[in-house]
């Protein structure tokens, strides 16, 4: 075909371009999918970490999330959408002393939220390890302050 050709779209003109006609409603099982990479929703993970506890102690590394991703689970519902599930898993340091099991239920249900939001996946399990605890006072000594 060359430039000249017309090509029949349908349109009132016969050509391409001429009055296009909105596209039909693709109905939701037919629609493509968008995959989230593994390191992409561990990086949400990690980041919802960090937002979670606030601001870090000057000695500790930023939390780190490793992910599992598994297959679209089975749509409970004909026009239900199948959603991944994600298994994260959250290291982090934190002070001492504090609410350490407060502080791993927030990690736990603001990864849930944000991982939920950003990626559109079911968080099914949250496992967080905690890998170091900061003495609190440690750090004022080191700088010379006393209480």
């Amino acid at each position: 075909m060359n430039r000249t050709d017309s090509v029949d779209n349908g349109s009132p003109g016969g050509r391409l371009g001429g009055g296009r006609r909105p596209p039909t409603a693709v109905p939701p099982g037919e629609r493509g999918a968008v995959r989230v990479a593994d390191r992409v929703v561990a990086k949400i993970a990690a980041e919802a970490a960090r937002e979670a506890l606030g601001a870090p102690h000057p000695d500790s590394a930023p939390p780190f999330a490793t992910v599992v991703i598994h297959p679209h689970s089975r749509p409970r519902s004909s026009g239900e959408t199948p959603v991944e599930t994600a298994r994260v898993r959250v290291s982090l340091e934190l002070p001492y002393p504090s609410d350490i099991g407060g502080q791993c239920a927030a990690v736990r249900r603001h990864v849930i939220e944000r991982v939920g939001t950003l990626a559109g996946m079911h968080v099914s399990e949250v496992a967080v390890q905690v890998e170091r605890l900061h003495l609190a006072h440690a750090h004022d000594a080191a700088q010379g302050r006393t209480r």
